[in-house]
C-alpha cells in the first residue's frame, strides 16, 4: 500500500458514557469509552491493518487527552487533529435496552469538535487521501456543516473517493429536527452513501415532490448506496446492479459502533485494493469483488455488537477473517428481483 493510500475520518470525536447494570442500593454507575462515529471509523481501519487518519478538533481537557490517547494507542492517525480551549469535549451518555439496543443523552452543544473550520484542513493530509469519510453529526451547526462540505469538495478535488455514512442523531440537532436539504447536500457530495434502514425511511418521509425512490435519486450522484439493518440482509445498489447479503448471526450485547465497524470494514477493504475516486467503478464493475467487501464489512459490524464500547468493540482482521470462515455457508450473496 502506497503512502498517498490513507483514509481520512472527518468529524466527532466524543466520549461515551456507558451506563453499568443497575445494582439495588447502587448509585447507577457510567463507564468512560472513546468514541463519535468519524473517529470510530478510522479506528475500525487502523484495527483492521489499514492506514487512517482522524481529523477534528478535541477539547484541551481531560477527554481531549484521553480521545488522542485513544486514537494514537488503536493505530489511528492524528497528526491533523486540532486542540481548542474555548470548548470542552462533547459527552454522550448511553444505556442499552435487553437486546444491546441504545438510547443517548448528549452534552452538546456546546462541544469542541463543532469549532473545527474550512481553514483547519492541512492541505498535506488532503493530497494523502485516498478515501475521505464524513458522517451527518459533524452538519449539526452551520459553521461545521460549511468544513464538512468543504473538506468533501477539496478531497474530491484532490481525487479521492468521498464516502458518507449518515449516522443520523436527531437529538444532535436544534429543535431535534434535522435539516433534509444539508442531508442531501452532503450525499449528493459522496460516492458511497452508507445508511442503516431507520435513515433510509427517514429520507423517504421527506422525499420531494416527484421523488418516487430515494435509491434512485442517491444514484444520481453516489456509484454505490449501502443500506444495513441489524440481523436483517446488508442490502446494496450501484448504477448497473443491485443485490443483498444476508446478515452473520451473533448475540448482540451492545450495538454501538456497529455502522461504523461495518463502514470501516468497507473502506478497509477498499484502500487494501488501493481504491480512489478513479478506480471504484473497478470494484463496483466486479460482482464477485463487491460481494467479499460487503461480507467483510459485515462481519466487522457483527464482532462490534458483541462487545461493549465503540473503539473497544472494534475488530481485528484476524478475528474479521475467522467469524467469515465460521459463518461462510450463510453468507453467500443472492440477487435481488
Amino acid at each position: 500500500m502506497t503512502h498517498g493510500h490513507t483514509v481520512v475520518c472527518f468529524g466527532e470525536a466524543l466520549i461515551d458514557f456507558l451506563a453499568a447494570p443497575l445494582v439495588e442500593g447502587e448509585a447507577r454507575a457510567f463507564r468512560q469509552f472513546a468514541g463519535g462515529a468519524p473517529a470510530n471509523a478510522a479506528v475500525a481501519v487502523a484495527r483492521l491493518g489499514g492506514r487512517s487518519e482522524f481529523v477534528g478538533m478535541l477539547g484541551e481537557d481531560m477527554f481531549g487527552d484521553f480521545l488522542l490517547d485513544s486514537l494514537r494507542a488503536a493505530g489511528a492517525g492524528v497528526r491533523y487533529v486540532r486542540r481548542t480551549a474555548a470548548a470542552k469535549t462533547a459527552l454522550a451518555f448511553v444505556s442499552l435496552d435487553a437486546d444491546g439496543e441504545r438510547s443517548f443523552s448528549f452534552y452538546r452543544p456546546p462541544a469542541a469538535d463543532l469549532l473545527f473550520r474550512s481553514s483547519d484542513f492541512d492541505p498535506l493530509c488532503l493530497s494523502e487521501c485516498s478515501i475521505f469519510h464524513a458522517c451527518s453529526n459533524s452538519l449539526t451547526d452551520p459553521d461545521i456543516a460549511a468544513a464538512t462540505l468543504a473538506g468533501m469538495a477539496l478531497a474530491r478535488a484532490a481525487g479521492a473517493l468521498v464516502s458518507i455514512d449518515l449516522n443520523l442523531r436527531p437529538a444532535l440537532w436544534p429543535r431535534a429536527t434535522p435539516l433534509l436539504p444539508l442531508l442531501w447536500q452532503a450525499l449528493e457530495a459522496a460516492d458511497l452513501v452508507k445508511l442503516a434502514r431507520e435513515e433510509l425511511e427517514y429520507l423517504e418521509q421527506g422525499r420531494r415532490s416527484g421523488d418516487q425512490d430515494i435509491v434512485a435519486r442517491l444514484l444520481r450522484t453516489a456509484r454505490l448506496v449501502v443500506v444495513t439493518d441489524g440481523s436483517a440482509p446488508v442490502r446494496w445498489w450501484t448504477r448497473h446492479d443491485r443485490g443483498e447479503l444476508a446478515a452473520i448471526a451473533v448475540q448482540a450485547v451492545d450495538t454501538t459502533a456497529a455502522g461504523d465497524a461495518f463502514i470501516g470494514g468497507l473502506l478497509s477493504r477498499l484502500q487494501q485494493a488501493e481504491v480512489d475516486a478513479r478506480r471504484f467503478d473497478d470494484v463496483l464493475g466486479d460482482r464477485d469483488a463487491l460481494a467479499r467487501c460487503l461480507r467483510y464489512a459485515s462481519a466487522c459490524g457483527a464482532l462490534a455488537v458483541t462487545r461493549h464500547g465503540a473503539f473497544a468493540a472494534l475488530p481485528t482482521h484476524a478475528e474479521a477473517c475467522a467469524l467469515l470462515e465460521a459463518s461462510a455457508a450463510n453468507a453467500s450473496p443472492r440477487a435481488m428481483a
